[in-house]
């Protein structure tokens, strides 16, 4: 059921009600050229938005047709994001009646695609048992906006899979009274795991369940595919990184359903959130993660501008450009992290609840909060919009004339054109790309959110210093840098870079989260300017006074290694 406090279940405000009508999108049409007698099929189930229930039942009415599962599972998707489009054109359909509706069903096919493909390890090798003889769990976790149940309507998903305990399978009849087929609970769940990406992820004839993306998984993409739930726990305490605390932010269970509130598996499930929790939040004032945001942020900014570099079109990128989607989610993920050790009430994963909750608790103005909302709500049905054209996951608004004249109308927005625009006024052709139109709502309200939102995000990282001498103490150096990478060592003096660079290989630097390493770094940076900069720094010794200094200060530095909150 909806939640109608959320401002995603109530209209934008700003926007005309009711909307131009705009003729429906190239994807919405060319399903219902494709599946007319599935269309219908799915009218005759249930009318109106589709939940889980509706998706489970056309999934079974298609199964119990003959379709196979992968078939089955990328029919519905279709049926469902046809729905979707259909009832967000036509006005009756809120943002989050429609993220809504994705995040269910990407819970319920990654429910069906695990069951099946358990099932089918399950006649090869056996169940998987612990130590107790219990069956172990693997639990799909969501992150992004499927974990926050605001899943876009073209998205790919973020998923983190993890298994409760080591064990091993039971084996299966060889049929001489004996059992073949035993591997460890870590292979058979790697197997799994594969099927699992087969069923959603594979691209056939009838298109896709969801893009999938794994690389939130601890190391990235040089991780194993499934880890352990006491692989997890080391690796958040040796080297879970700033960033990935704003990420572990979303998480949740997403499949089985077995393991999600409600189910009868769900207490088993608490060890993952019990270990999350600490990861993410801490009991004290967290303002060191700003910096690891103002790293992150800069590193997505850079790369905006680098894929814009020539194509002045990427500039409109309602997700990634200045003031876009992103930065509103950084905007409440950096309060929440900073914040949520002191007051668990913003610990929520819905970025439009957590401003609500922010709010309330006097850590962001009201207003602001409230046209931060506004402002999420109008650019996530812009995004949708700029989806139901292909069904391609994009964020560039586009260029074509007439794209555009359809995202308008399906906002509800009249565009008058071959008429000159008003002096400063926005036309329908980002950045004067396309042909000229007349004065454009769509781009003036664009254009108007996103200056709002990169102003209070960049008031927000701004700290409100500029290093007079470079960062970390390093003459040219024009933001923080770890001890360990080359730039940074760049900056010393020869021996001192010698040093430093055998310093930050050894393991406990090696691995150091983050920030300890930025940190290190800038204690190094800023003991080199200072014993430089002494009266006896210049004398010809060999070698000289100062590099001496910062020599024995890196040695002091080792025993501090023990524990990075020492640094």
């Amino acid at each position: 059921m909806a939640d109608h406090t959320d401002p995603a279940h109530h209209p934008d405000p700003g926007l005309p009600q009711p909307m131009v009508r705009a003729e429906h999108s190239r994807y919405v049409q060319r399903v219902r050229r494709r599946y007319p007698q599935e269309l219908a099929l799915f009218a005759g189930i249930e009318p109106g938005v589709p939940l889980a229930p509706a998706i489970e039942r056309m999934l079974d009415a298609l199964l119990a047709q003959g379709v196979p599962l992968a078939n089955a599972l990328r029919i519905t998707r279709q049926m469902v994001l046809e729905r979707l489009a259909t009832l967000d054109v036509e006005q009756h359909a809120l943002l989050g009646d429609v993220t809504g509706a994705m995040t269910q069903l990407a819970e319920v096919t990654l429910d069906r695609a695990l069951a099946d493909a358990q099932a089918e390890q399950d006649l090869k090798h056996g169940a998987p048992l612990d130590e107790q003889g219990r069956r172990i769990d693997l639990w799909v976790v969501g992150m992004g906006k499927l974990g926050g149940r605001e899943l876009n309507v073209s998205s790919d998903i973020d998923l983190i899979y993890v298994y409760e305990d080591d064990g091993t399978t039971t084996g299966v009849d060889d049929g001489r009274g004996g059992l073949k087929g035993r591997i460890s609970a870590h292979e058979y769940f790697s197997e799994v795991v594969k099927r699992l990406s087969t069923l959603i992820g594979d691209i056939t004839e009838d298109g896709f369940v969801f893009r999938m993306d794994l690389a939130l998984r601890p190391n990235g993409n040089s991780g194993p595919s499934v880890v352990s739930l006491s692989m997890l726990e080391d690796y958040f305490l040796m080297q879970g990184r700033e960033w990935e605390r704003f990420a572990w932010l979303k998480s949740r269970i997403v499949a089985p359903r077995a393991s999600m509130p409600k189910g009868e598996r769900h207490s088993r499930s608490l060890a993952l959130r019990d270990l999350i929790m600490p990861f993410v939040f801490r009991r004290y004032l967290d303002y060191g993660v700003f910096e690891s945001l103002r790293q992150l942020h800069r590193k997505i900014r850079d790369e905006a501008n680098r894929r814009a570099a020539g194509r002045p079109e990427r500039a409109n990128d309602v997700k990634l450009s200045r003031g876009g989607i992103r930065e509103i989610e950084f905007t409440v993920q950096l309060l929440q992290v900073v914040r949520g050790g002191q007051y668990p009430e913003i610990r929520t994963r819905s970025t439009l609840k957590a401003l609500q909750r922010l709010a309330a608790r006097g850590l962001i103005p009201s207003d602001t909060a409230q046209r931060l909302a506004n402002s999420y709500v109008l650019l996530r049905r812009i995004e949708h919009r700029i989806q139901y054209l292909d069904d391609q996951q994009t964020h560039l608004l586009p260029t074509d004339d007439a794209d555009l004249r359809w995202i308008s109308a399906s906002l509800g927005l009249d565009i008058e054109i071959d008429l000159p625009p008003p002096e400063g006024a926005s036309t329908c052709a980002p950045n004067g790309l396309g042909p000229k139109v007349g004065p454009c709502p769509l781009t003036t309200a664009l254009c108007q959110v996103r200056e709002f939102v990169a102003n209070e995000f960049d008031a927000l990282l701004h700290d409100g210093r500029a290093p007079a001498s470079g960062a970390n103490n390093c003459k040219n150096c024009t933001v923080p840098l770890p001890v360990d990478s080359e730039e940074f060592q760049a900056k010393l003096p020869v021996a001192i870079a010698t040093r430093v660079n055998e310093f930050a290989r050894q393991p406990r630097v090696a691995m150091l989260p983050d920030a300890a390493k930025l940190r290190l770094a800038k204690l190094i940076g800023r003991a080199n300017f200072l014993a430089q900069a002494a009266p006896d720094a210049s004398r010809l010794d060999e070698p000289p006074l100062g590099d001496v200094a910062v020599l024995r200060f890196i040695e002091w530095l080792n025993p501090l290694l023990r524990r990075d909150s020492y640094l």
